[in-house]
């Protein structure tokens, strides 16, 4: 027996021709692309084929359209808000439960603050240490702690200089918030402690002490999600609205 068999539709053959020019570098980023009328006599297509490969590109961020007389199809090559919000929307609609995430960010978060103190910039350092500031004096402010807690975290993966790893932490920034919007976060020592240890992170990331900074975020890491390990945050669905009302 033999399977049907599905041509590809023209737009998708024309969409993948143009996405493999755009990554392969054969069409640099800032480049314009043919006007629509031109790539319709080029391929053969019809004009609804090429906007609707057109509209492919645009959506991977691949193709910026802007209308008007003076507009067209510039390259853009993807960022990494892409990436986050690919994987935020795989963890929410697969309603990951919070250990899942916590889990993740256990393997993940050490590694990217032993990379923070290897590859730094001092404005890297300088963004840490003012979050850090804001950490402690959103201290009496459960939820502002909460909030500030996340950017602080997303600093140090971003100062990593390694955009996929710090890609996947932004992704599960609201996962970071319902670990730290628990009742056993909403104690004034607890913040203590979390500031204490912070601080510890930020000494070390400054000297340039990645073996420290590592060590340093996995006791943090293990502290946090042994406390949300016995209530029952720990095994709600990320989709679900108690777990996010608060992110």
């Amino acid at each position: 027996m033999v399977d049907k068999i599905r041509a590809p539709k023209s737009f998708d053959l024309l969409a993948q021709r143009l996405r493999e020019a755009i990554l392969s570098g054969e069409i640099a980023e800032g480049d314009s692309l043919p006007p629509e009328r031109e790539l319709v006599e080029q391929t053969g297509l019809t004009r609804g084929s090429v906007r609707e490969a057109l509209k492919q590109l645009s959506a991977e961020g691949l193709v910026q359209t802007r209308p008007g007389r003076f507009g067209g199809n510039t390259v853009t090559l993807p960022g990494k808000d892409i990436m986050t919000n690919s994987l935020n929307q795989f963890v929410r609609g697969r309603r990951m439960p919070l250990r899942t995430l916590n889990e993740t960010r256990e393997v993940l978060e050490p590694a990217l603050a032993r990379l923070a103190a290897v590859h730094r910039t001092e404005d890297d350092l300088a963004r840490i240490r003012r979050l850090h500031d804001d950490l402690v004096a959103a201290s009496g402010d459960f939820h502002q702690f909460s909030r500030v807690n996340v950017k602080w975290h997303n600093a140090v993966a971003a100062a990593s200089g390694n955009d996929v790893l710090s890609a996947v932490l932004e992704a599960l920034s609201f996962g970071v918030t319902v670990s730290t919007t628990v009742d056993a976060y909403d104690t004034e020592d607890t913040r203590q402690q979390v500031i204490r240890v912070h601080s510890k992170i930020v000494e070390a990331i400054e000297q340039h002490d990645g073996e420290r900074a590592e060590r340093h975020m996995r006791q943090h890491l293990g502290a946090t999600h042994a406390r949300v390990a016995g209530t029952k945050s720990a095994d709600v669905p990320l989709s679900s609205p108690s777990a996010v009302e608060n992110v």
